[in-house]
């Protein structure tokens, strides 16, 4: 179920290469790159590791609704009504339990607690409550499971977006998707396995893109990030007055090339390269007609919004990625700026609210009415939480609150998840998970389970350790499940 990390031996490759180029080398290549070592034009969908997925999957593919900011749980799907009697009083130590703070709050001399300014109320069957910033996704409360319970171990952006999408807080491990590209391969031979998608104009905290990398993997399977301007990928066009014809025979001669350099050196990135220049002239065919929504009738942006409309927006990227799964890309990521309250709560979460949630419910919904919703898996949330305490000043009208990694909330849907349940609590505060925890391992494990993967059992040998995206932790939370 692993597959060995290549120790570059130069000399020897060189010399066994020299010798066995017509035979184990060129098998080995074969076997690598498939009909791609012929310079062929299409190429098979699949790859993947043998015996993976390692038992029947619920889901086939991911759409992640990445909040990067941190979206505060009290805001959103945590009510805490007891705390307008508090309000303007310390938090007590008895709760904080000497947590640590953020440097942006560790001198201040109280803690004043604060309410939410929304209010929140029941929806659907199952009850769930709900913020009032969120109207749209309250119509789908039937169909999400939220998780209330979630908690990470960093307290910072970086660490905990890096931890949240690797695995672990320090940069340089594979993202999820690459290891779902490397472990699962692709449905499709005319797009990328995985898929990243930002928008724009948000503002927030910078994205790196080692976050959709592929760390000690083969680059192969890091993500593809499409842009709002121009060609959605990088120099997909071809240069003026060359033809497709003409483009072909350059990537065939290309190719010879690079096998040569690959029967001398056994260097894997060679591999990639030219796999990925065969990727690149399929795309050139498949990603004019995925990124053309003249063929959406208006119903489909009266669900969206007409945000959807426009290239680079979340609502656009929602409807892009709905078409995607359609077309079989296994991990479709987006990011959304901008959560990042300390201050201004009021306003700015109002605002992020009203840029996704729409376009998130509506997901959703599309996914359903088509039949893909049971077989996608959906996920929505941040890096963490937001304290109950006002950072700086509070105010009668405006407050903000800092990061909080103790407890915060997401939620998922499709894919073999339990819709309509709410898991796990905080206590009064929000501050503490008083039931069923959930840490990153854990969703981690999770959605992995839902693909068919055995978290423990999806590894890559690099600088003599065997990793793997859970590292040593993680537990699949099976109350979570269908």
């Amino acid at each position: 179920m692993t597959r060995e990390a290549p120790i570059p031996k130069l000399e020897t490759r060189r010399h066994f290469f020299g010798k066995s180029a017509t035979g184990v080398g060129s098998l080995a290549l074969a076997h690598l790159l498939g009909k791609d070592l012929a310079g062929a034009a299409e190429s098979p969908a699949g790859g993947g590791l043998p015996g993976v997925p390692h038992f029947a999957p619920k889901a086939k593919r991911i759409i992640w609704l990445f909040q990067s900011g941190g979206p505060s749980q009290l805001e959103t799907f945590d009510p805490k009504p007891g705390l307008a009697k508090l309000r303007g009083q310390d938090l007590p130590e008895s709760v904080r339990k000497g947590q640590r703070l953020t440097t942006m709050t560790a001198s201040q001399t109280s803690f004043p607690l604060v309410e939410s300014a929304f209010q929140f109320s029941q929806h659907g069957e199952s009850g769930a409550s709900l913020s009032e910033l969120l109207p749209h996704t309250a119509k789908i409360a039937d169909d999400i499971c939220i998780v209330r319970s979630m908690h990470t171990e960093a307290i910072n952006h970086d660490p905990a977006v890096t931890f949240l999408q690797t695995g672990a807080q320090i940069a340089g491990r594979p993202s999820m998707g690459a290891w779902l590209s490397y472990g699962l391969g692709s449905e499709s031979s005319n797009l990328p396995s995985f898929v990243v998608m930002i928008t724009q104009g948000t503002g927030g905290q910078p994205l790196y893109d080692r976050l959709w990398g592929s760390g000690f993997l083969p680059t192969r399977y890091q993500g593809v990030k499409f842009r709002s301007v121009g060609d959605p990928v990088l120099y997909l066009s071809d240069p003026a007055g060359l033809t497709r014809g003409q483009r072909r025979n350059f990537l065939d001669a290309l190719g010879k090339l690079n096998r040569m350099q690959f029967q001398e050196y056994g260097d894997p990135e060679i591999v990639t390269r030219i796999s990925q220049y065969e990727m690149a002239f399929r795309m050139q065919r498949s990603v004019p007609d995925l990124t053309d929504l003249s063929g959406e009738p208006d119903p489909v942006f009266d669900l969206y919004g007409e945000a959807a409309r426009r290239p680079g927006t979340y609502a656009y990227n929602c409807l892009l990625a709905r078409r995607l799964a359609e077309r079989g890309v296994r991990f479709i990521q987006l990011y959304h700026r901008g959560w990042d309250q300390h201050g201004g709560m009021t306003t700015g979460i109002r605002r992020q609210a009203k840029d996704t949630d729409q376009a998130s419910a509506a997901l959703v919904q599309d996914l359903k009415q088509r039949g893909l919703l049971d077989d996608t898996l959906v996920v929505w949330g941040g890096e963490f939480g937001r304290t109950v305490y006002c950072q700086g000043t509070l105010t009668e009208s405006e407050y903000g609150r800092d990061h909080h990694p103790r407890c915060f909330s997401i939620w998922m849907a499709g894919g073999g998840i339990h819709p309509g349940q709410t898991y796990g609590a905080t206590d009064e505060f929000s501050y503490n998970i008083t039931e069923n925890p959930v840490d990153i391992h854990d969703l981690h494990a999770t959605m992995l389970h839902l693909l068919g993967v055995d978290h423990t059992k999806l590894t890559f040998k690099f600088q003599g350790r065997r990793f793997r995206l859970t590292d040593v932790h993680g537990n699949v939370v099976k109350q979570l499940l269908a």
